[in-house]
């Protein structure tokens, strides 16, 4: 058995105590290395040891600059710092940055919803009629489907 000092960023190690029969979760001791923005982006995780294929699946990228791209940036950095925080719940300057990068997702939300049509159902309040189904959907390209 490792000692925790000689394990990579994508190990972890168990205590040598650990009783059997009771589950362990690894710790990630640091946040280092970490992906780029953009392949964080493209890879759905900030963190390389948390990069794993699902299904035989491997997130390549880059993601494309448009303005659904950009809103997915701003919910993506939202997700990964309220999963930081909820391991570290005293981290003031975590808090800070997900709370200015939660008012701008809120806002670039706003905005998208109004060029572009609903992201979520939800969205469809803001409307005048349920206008969900109208698209642009991913798999046509982007463009409305049928009306």
């Amino acid at each position: 058995m490792q000692d925790k000092d000689s394990c990579t960023y994508k190990e972890g190690a168990l205590p040598s105590c650990a009783p059997l029969a009771v589950p362990m979760l690894a710790t990630q001791p640091c946040s280092e290395p970490a992906y780029d923005s953009a392949d964080a982006l493209a890879k759905g995780t900030l963190f390389p040891g948390l990069d794993l294929p699902f299904m035989d699946y491997v997130a390549v990228g880059p993601v494309e600059n448009t303005p659904q791209a950009e809103l997915m940036a701003l919910d993506f950095v939202c997700q990964e710092l309220a999963l930081y925080l909820d391991t570290h719940p005293d981290d003031k300057d975590a808090f800070k940055t997900w709370k200015s990068f939660s008012a701008l997702a809120k806002e670039g939300r706003k905005r998208y919803v109004e060029m572009y049509g609903p992201v979520t159902r939800a969205d469809t309040a803001k409307f005048d009629c349920w206008v969900w189904p109208e698209g642009p959907w991913p798999w046509n390209g982007g463009k409305a489907g049928k009306k």
